[in-house]
């Protein structure tokens, strides 16, 4: 399933989506980026509170799908710029991280 069909059933909102066609195979949650660096798989969506820069580079490194900010998190401006730069998807949700992946695993086989 792509991102852009992911969003549109999920409901979640789309903060950037520069790379729609992305595929998702997978969910990982974290919130520590080290950790996130060594065990997210490709193509997954990255479920986190953390809105740093830091979570672009992450995302590119780890050829993540899409990150998505649980709990409504707000994000800088120059942030959502670095991602679109970089071709990485940034959703956003008012869920917490658990309800989250819940959804995830209802729509992602």
């Amino acid at each position: 399933m792509t991102v852009e069909k992911f969003t549109s059933i999920s409901g979640f909102e789309a903060l950037a989506m520069p790379s729609p066609e992305s595929e998702i195979e997978g969910a990982y949650v974290g919130d520590l980026l080290s950790w996130v660096m060594g065990k997210a798989g490709e193509r997954n969506l990255w479920i986190t509170i953390m809105t740093n820069v830091n979570i672009v580079a992450v995302a590119m490194l780890r050829e993540i799908s899409a990150i998505i900010l649980a709990e409504g998190v707000e994000i800088d401006a120059e942030v959502i710029d670095a991602a679109r730069l970089k071709g990485v998807n940034v959703l956003r949700t008012p869920l917490a991280s658990y309800e989250a992946a819940k959804k995830i695993a209802e729509i992602i086989p």
